[in-house]
């Protein structure tokens, strides 16, 4: 029995972690019960704040697992693209296009830059043998200064933004899902039934593919979790779907970032669990060269995971946009290295080889969570750097404990 509970609390560390920390700054600002890191308003915000990450880190996921590469240009890329797809919106505005219009072509002409860029980023890594670090690091350097320049020279903006963004495009983005169902008034507060409702169906949908998979294990005869263990798990999951339901339909109803970063979060924990493809991402990461020998084409896959990279980093460039509804020389700074954190901390290897798309989740969950909580408690920013370093390195030392003692078996 003790082995089985530290194996779960081994298995689950950092999702721990993560719910210590959230009951660390509830308390510290302000008790268990009065406390601000609960609030609706701070749910609200480990989303709409955060949406960036998530999408950045479900790309950087793809490349970490090949064998510890990273992307170092996602974040200029998300200035220069931005700029690109301000600069056109704002111009056909101006020509008398309608906005939903304009919104579109932006939205796609965005996409197929992000599409050029992967492809001949993904080209100079996997075919012509340049390290990923130092094609990526000129990305960092040379992306990041034509963003500026564009910006600059640009007659929509005022030199450092373009700002006059479609609403429809912000809205797209980084507005709420209205009420469709006319929640409640109950003591002054308004209260979204919409959100209540997706909480509900959520639940239901986890509950029946978890037990749908449990079922096909053990037709299968694979090791499952005991029965115990999986009510377990169905009742806090439901609890946490519930519990972010129960906060949006006080804060004005579900942000349409939760959607697209949940749709694309769903797609690629699909493709990293059950294609083929996907687990072609971990084999190159254990074994590159015997994945090779094996028939594969690690130069296709290395190819793929950069090019999928920068077009997740277009969608970041949209949560950037929209939150600021301005496109500016500042967009993406240090993106790259909150998606490298959040992939880390979420227990993907810096090896490369392993990983998941809920341990990123999970990454990206902490680092928003150490990122409102902080500035919850006015800590200074320089303060926020070093905390944030601390739980990076942290995670990078249990990592290379954890095989070693794995090793020693």
């Amino acid at each position: 029995m003790k082995d089985k509970i530290l194996n779960v609390v081994k298995n689950n560390t950092m999702l721990i972690v993560l719910v210590l920390v959230v009951l660390f700054f509830q308390i510290s600002t302000g008790g268990f019960l009065e406390g601000k890191m609960l609030q609706p308003s701070q749910f609200n915000a480990l989303v709409t704040q955060n949406a960036y990450v998530y999408v950045l880190a479900t790309g950087m996921l793809m490349c970490m697992l090949t064998g510890g590469n990273i992307d170092l240009s996602c974040g200029s890329f998300v200035c220069f693209v931005g700029v690109i797809g301000a600069q056109i919106m704002v111009a056909m505005m101006n020509g008398g296009v309608s906005p939903v219009l304009a919104t579109v072509v932006g939205i796609l002409v965005m996409i197929v830059v992000g599409a050029i860029y992967g492809s001949l980023l993904g080209f100079i890594i996997a075919y012509v043998n340049i390290p990923p670090w130092i094609a990526t690091l000129a990305g960092f350097l040379a992306l990041r200064g034509l963003g500026v320049a564009l910006i600059s020279n640009s007659k929509y903006g005022n030199g450092s933004s373009i700002s006059n963004l479609p609403a429809e495009f912000c809205q797209l983005f980084s507005g709420k899902l209205n009420d469709f169902f006319g929640g409640p008034r109950i003591n002054g507060i308004q209260y979204n039934m919409t959100s209540i409702v997706i909480a509900l169906i959520a639940c239901v949908i986890f509950i029946l593919l978890t037990l749908r998979e449990r079922k096909m294990r053990i037709k299968k005869g694979y090791e499952v979790q005991s029965k115990a263990a999986t009510i377990t798990k169905l009742v806090l999951v439901c609890f946490v779907i519930m519990l972010f339901g129960y906060k949006y339909s006080l804060a004005g109803g579900v942000p349409y970032a939760l959607i697209w970063v949940g749709a694309i979060v769903l797609i690629y924990n699909f493709i990293t669990s059950k294609t083929d493809v996907g687990r072609y991402f971990y084999t190159i990461g254990g074994n590159s060269e015997a994945t090779r020998l094996s028939g594969i084409d690690t130069k296709r896959i290395m190819f793929i995971a950069y090019l999928n990279m920068a077009v997740l980093t277009v969608f970041s460039a949209f949560f950037t946009m929209a939150r600021y509804t301005a496109a500016n020389t500042t967009a993406g700074t240090n993106y790259e290295m909150d998606a490298i954190s959040a992939c880390v901390v979420g227990g993907v290897s810096a090896y490369g080889g392993s990983g998941t798309v809920f341990g990123m989740i999970v990454g990206a969950t902490l680092i928003g969570v150490i990122n409102i909580g902080m500035f919850l408690m006015n800590i200074d920013a320089n303060w926020q750097k070093v905390v944030k370093g601390a739980v990076l390195l942290g995670a990078v030392v249990f990592e290379i404990l954890n095989n070693k003692k794995k090793g020693t078996k």
